[in-house]
C-alpha cells in the first residue's frame, strides 16, 4: 500500500478538510467511504495488471486508488476543476494513473486512450448517468465492459424485461449493446454526504454484435423512442405520432407481424427490430 486507504471515513474527512472541499450538489457528488465497495467494483471489472481503465469521475481518488493498486493503467476524467490538484496529492506515488480534467461528454476519448481494448469504471452522478452510458455505447468505442455505480432504480431499469413498469427505452438501448447484470447494492451509509437513495453496481458486458439485427439503427431507436414517449399509447398510435400515416403504420405492422393495439412496453428487442426493419423495407420499396 502506497497511501492510506482513501475509502475510510476518517481519511476522506481529513482530505476534505485539508483541501477545504465540500461535496458539490450541482455535480451530484457523494464521496465513497466503504473499502468493501471499492474492492467489489474492482472485482466486478476484473481489473488487474495489463488492463487499461477509463474511470469517469474519480473525485478525490477513492476508486482510482483501488484500480491502481490492482495494477491497472488508469485514465481518470474529472469534471470538477478543483480536484486534479487534490488527486495529484492523494494519488502521489501511483505512476499508473493519468488525470484528465474535462467533461467526458465532450472530450475525444479515442484520442486519449489508444489501446485496442479497455474497460470503463465509474461512480456516476445520478443526473448524468444515462447520457454518459449512451455516449460510450453509441460511439462504438473499443470497450469490453462498463462497471458503473448508479441509482438502484436506474440499474433496475437497465436490466428490466418487457411488460414491467421498469422496462423502457434505456432497457432496450443497454440490452441492445450489452449484457447487463446487477452485481450488488450499496446503502446510503457508504457515502458522505449520504444520498437519499440506494445505489447499485451494474456490470454491462459489451456485445461483439448487437443483440438483434437491424437494417437501420437510427430507425430502430426512433421506433423505441416513439413507443415509450407516451407509454399509454398503442404502438399504432405511437408510430403515427412519430410522423407516419395510418396506411404506412398498418403496412409496417402487418409486415412485422405485430398487433398495433399492443403498447410499446410489451415488445421485446426482437419485435422492435422487426418493426424497424419493416419500416426500412417499406421506405426502400416506395
Amino acid at each position: 500500500m502506497i497511501q492510506p486507504k482513501i475509502a475510510r471515513k476518517d481519511v476522506t474527512l481529513h482530505i476534505l478538510k485539508t483541501f477545504n472541499l465540500h461535496a458539490s450538489k450541482k455535480l451530484g457528488q457523494n464521496f465513497l467511504i466503504d473499502e468493501h465497495v471499492v474492492q467489489g467494483i474492482v472485482a466486478a471489472a476484473g481489473a488487474g495488471s495489463g488492463d487499461t481503465i477509463l474511470e469517469i469521475g474519480p473525485g478525490i481518488g477513492t476508486l482510482t486508488q483501488g484500480l491502481a493498486e490492482a495494477g491497472s493503467q488508469v485514465v481518470a476524467v474529472e469534471l470538477d476543476k478543483r480536484l486534479p490538484d487534490v488527486l495529484a496529492k492523494t494519488l502521489a506515488g501511483y505512476d499508473n494513473v493519468r488525470i484528465i480534467q474535462g467533461d467526458v461528454l465532450r472530450i475525444d476519448i479515442s484520442r486519449e486512450i489508444t489501446v485496442p481494448k479497455y474497460k470503463v469504471v465509474a461512480n456516476l452522478p445520478y443526473y448524468i448517468t444515462t447520457p454518459i452510458i449512451m455516449k460510450l455505447l453509441e460511439e462504438r468505442l473499443p470497450i469490453e465492459v462498463l462497471v458503473t455505480m448508479v441509482q438502484k432504480e436506474v440499474a433496475e431499469r437497465m436490466i428490466a424485461s418487457p411488460g414491467g413498469k421498469d422496462y423502457g427505452a434505456l432497457s432496450v438501448a443497454v440490452q441492445y449493446y450489452t449484457l447487463p447484470e446487477i452485481m450488488f447494492f450499496v446503502p446510503p451509509s457508504s457515502f458522505i454526504p449520504q444520498p437519499a437513495v440506494e445505489s447499485a453496481v451494474i456490470r454491462c458486458t459489451v456485445r461483439q454484435q448487437p443483440l438483434v439485427d437491424v437494417q437501420d439503427e437510427t430507425r430502430f431507436f426512433r421506433v423505441v423512442k416513439a413507443a415509450f414517449a407516451q407509454r399509454r399509447k398503442t404502438l399504432h398510435n405511437a408510430l403515427k405520432a412519430a410522423g407516419l400515416d395510418a396506411p404506412q403504420v398498418n403496412g409496417i405492422l402487418n409486415t412485422a407481424g405485430i398487433d398495433g393495439m399492443r403498447r410499446g412496453e410489451t415488445l421485446s428487442l426482437a419485435e422492435f427490430a422487426a418493426v424497424a426493419n419493416a419500416w426500412t423495407e417499406q421506405e426502400q420499396g416506395s
